[in-house]
């Protein structure tokens, strides 16, 4: 059996406009640990997952990212204390899916940066 050239997804790029704008939001607003930054670039870790905001170089990157689905274990509460500190959500916490006795939940934001990621949650029911 052949193995796997992929073994997992070890950084996700970031776009970002103000870099210090952003280096706030992630840090202070969503409370992800800061690795290290540069003049261009800040790195953040996420549970084994690599976040890297970053300044473009050329236009054609100068876009929204992907979206990211950021795993929280109470959606609803997550989802308030992130209000109270003024994150902008474009919908309220609600089941996108459910598969037996489990709930996934969801609830999406904009960074500073105006790309959109989510909270997500699997809630046993």
């Amino acid at each position: 059996m052949e193995t796997a050239m992929i073994q997992k997804v070890g950084q996700i790029g970031i776009p970002v406009k103000d870099l210090s704008r952003a280096l706030e939001f992630y840090k202070e607003k969503l409370g992800l640990s800061l690795l290290f930054e540069t003049d261009s670039m800040a790195f953040f870790e996420c549970s084994g997952l690599r976040l890297m905001l970053s300044l473009s170089e050329k236009n054609e990157f100068a876009h929204s990212s992907s979206v990211i689905y950021f795993q929280v274990t109470n959606i609803k509460e997550t989802y308030e204390r992130l209000v109270d500190k003024k994150v902008i959500f474009i919908d309220q916490p609600h089941v996108v899916a459910k598969l037996g006795q489990t709930e996934t939940w969801m609830v999406f934001f904009k960074d500073t940066e105006d790309n959109t990621h989510a909270l997500m949650s699997e809630v046993q029911v």
